[in-house]
């Protein structure tokens, strides 16, 4: 089976090579896409402490690779936690940068989550979601004057919005303008599955995360957990989902000098089941 054109490779799947290393695999497999992995502590393609010079070489590195970008996978902080003036504009800097970084590449949008690693509000749920939300906001408004779109991943398993609920209450605090990522593996981890997320939010759905899960965890190579591929394909494919999927693979159960080809027979696996699904929901592709 060949690769599906809308399977692409997140940087994240091969996090442990430098960045020029991890492109040159990733197209080496057949890849024409990816989304650029921003996220300090699990994928360091991109320095946290970000500078206008860190930004032009990776968007050189980038560049040269031939790959196209669908989205910068990023973080500028927790966002459901207060800060003074002095942080708040600091946050207003990296994003900006992040924003310049995403414009760069051609990238479509800038990806963030949803508050800070833990499930416990700061305050209470309420404030804490409606801080999210203000925070959120405003990068969205920078976004769009650069012609990018902001998406939030929620559910995320292990921060403030880690399940369907919590995550439908912060997407009506957004802006329609703000999409959300299906991101499988956290959903899958909260005990729900791709299609109740689709049922709900599909037309927020601007993105898609792959990899398998169990409940409570999402460090499964797909076919190892409990990802029913086949049902998240076809739910996409009813919901008319054209998009992008990508191969977000921080596993756990393969050794690091078989993650570029385990990308591979994941995004072979992945693109027969869109294409089953394609027939199966008449045509949509």
């Amino acid at each position: 089976m060949s690769l599906s054109p809308r399977v692409i490779c997140s940087t994240i799947t091969l996090r442990h090579l430098p960045l020029g290393a991890a492109l040159r695999e990733i197209a080496a497999r057949g890849f024409a896409g990816i989304d650029l992995g921003a996220l300090p502590g699990v994928c360091d393609h991109v320095p946290y402490d970000l500078t206008p010079a860190a930004v032009a070489e990776v968007a050189s590195t980038i560049l040269d690779s031939g790959l196209s970008v669908v989205s910068v996978n990023g973080d500028v902080g927790d966002l459901n936690v207060p800060m003074d003036a002095t942080g708040a504009a600091a946050r207003a800097v990296h994003a900006d940068l992040l924003l310049d970084l995403a414009a760069r590449v051609g990238a479509r949008a800038l990806v963030l989550p949803n508050g800070r690693l833990d499930h416990a509000p700061v305050r209470d749920l309420e404030t804490d979601l409606d801080l999210v939300a203000a925070e959120l906001s405003r990068v969205d408004e920078r976004a769009r004057d650069r012609g990018l779109e902001l998406w939030v991943e929620a559910p995320h398993w292990f921060r403030l919005t880690y399940d369907l609920d919590r995550s439908g209450a912060l997407l009506e605090r957004l802006p329609d303008s703000i999409g959300v990522v299906c991101d499988v593996s956290h959903i899958t981890a909260g005990g729900s599955t791709p299609r109740r997320f689709l049922d709900r939010f599909a037309d927020r759905t601007r993105h898609v995360h792959i990899r398998d899960a169990a409940p409570g965890d999402i460090h499964r190579s797909v076919g190892r957990g409990e990802v029913d591929f086949d049902d998240l394909t076809l739910s996409l494919a009813q919901h008319g989902y054209d998009g992008a999927l990508s191969l977000e693979l921080e596993t756990r159960d393969v050794s690091d000098d078989e993650r570029a080809d385990a990308a591979l027979t994941a995004g072979r696996f992945v693109s027969a089941r869109l294409e089953a699904a394609a027939s199966l929901a008449g045509g949509v592709r």
